[in-house]
């Protein structure tokens, strides 16, 4: 098969020939027809990434066709019955059931058995250490494998998995967000944000967004967002507060850095924070009694369960959302797809169409 290799650190990803995965006990073969990059890939590509390892296919997200299963795989199921039933698509006892399934893969690989945090042994992410989904074949679990959202082209579903489950779980599982309330969401046009701002209005809350970029502001209006400011501004936290008379039910942030206690200030009492990410680093001299006075609550949020991924695939398909894909890219142009990612302009996810 081809596949998209990064050789090295900060070698540019080429589209070469590679050994065919194979499925081993539990695992199944996908054809991949799109797959959609994550800024993890770039970091990877820096060097900037823990566990690196070369060469590497990088890729978390992908949409494809189950090609081929491993013995003891088990049989396909549609991702709002596994939503209801409480578990992730893919129990059964007939592997042979999957081939020929158009499916999204969840890229998180060994969550393990709490629903509440991931193993902090075995949990890993799709694309380091094992090889991605930039490739014509990706070898994955079975029980990563959900049914695709049948509403959804092949370059939408690509762009689901990751930025996608980090921001249900973020804005479904651990802020609860409620139809009515006003929740905010920071730097809106990457792959997370964008998400987040999509499932928040379609609970029914009222979303205010933010960004560096008029365009992506308006942007984002235009996908429902009821308004948004430029953090540029010097009266960027003064504007916000304006618009939401008083402050935001709920806050979710993947920069942290020197905003935090913007953020905090923003929230109203007994509000909640999410923190998904931290880009722009630790954030510097946290005003604790900000925490404390108005009793916030701050969580944690990554990823997601296989429970959540199913919830996720059958909360698109129920709302009939669409991913926004900024661009599409053939593999041959992998370095060009990358460029795009790097240089932070997009206004959602990069996809390179595979097949």
């Amino acid at each position: 098969m081809k596949a998209l290799v990064i050789a090295e650190k900060d070698a540019l990803p080429v589209w070469t020939s590679v050994a065919d995965p194979v499925a081993g006990p539990g695992e199944a073969i996908v054809r991949v027809h799109a797959a959609a990059l994550n800024h993890r890939d770039v970091w990877i590509q820096r060097g900037q990434y823990a566990g690196l390892r070369w060469p590497i296919i990088v890729g978390s997200d992908g949409a494809g066709v189950v090609a081929a299963v491993g013995p003891g795989a088990g049989s396909a199921a549609g991702a709002e019955d596994a939503a209801a039933a409480g578990s992730a698509a893919g129990t059964g006892s007939a592997g042979g059931e999957w081939i020929g399934k158009a499916v999204i893969i969840d890229p998180s690989i060994g969550w393990g058995e709490a629903e509440g945090f991931q193993s902090p042994a075995g949990f890993s992410v799709l694309g380091l250490p094992a090889d991605g989904t930039l490739a014509e074949y990706v070898r994955v679990p079975v029980a990563n494998l959900v049914e695709k959202p049948v509403h959804l082209s092949w370059e939408e579903a690509a762009a689901l998995p990751l930025a996608g489950i980090t921001a249900f779980r973020s804005v479904v599982v651990r802020a609860r967000v409620q139809p009515g309330e006003r929740v905010l969401i920071t730097g809106v046009g990457g792959g997370v944000a964008l998400f987040a701002m999509q499932f928040a209005v379609a609970v029914g809350a009222s979303v205010y967004v933010t960004s560096g970029s008029e365009v992506k502001l308006t942007a984002a209006m235009a996908l429902g967002a009821a308004g948004g400011v430029n953090y540029k501004d010097a009266e960027w936290v003064g504007a916000l507060r304006s618009m939401a008379a008083g402050g935001f039910d709920v806050i979710i942030d993947g920069a942290a850095g020197s905003s935090v206690n913007d953020l905090l200030d923003l929230a109203v009492p007994g509000g909640r924070v999410v923190f998904y990410g931290a880009t722009l680093g630790n954030a510097p001299d946290v005003l604790i009694r900000r925490i404390f006075w108005k009793q916030l609550n701050i969580l944690g949020s990554t990823m997601g369960s296989p429970v959540d991924f199913a919830a996720m695939a059958a909360f698109v398909s129920s709302h009939g959302l669409r991913p926004v894909v900024d661009s599409v890219f053939s593999p041959l142009d992998g370095a060009a797809a990358f460029a795009r990612m790097e240089e932070g302009g997009q206004f959602g996810k990069i996809v390179l169409q595979i097949k």
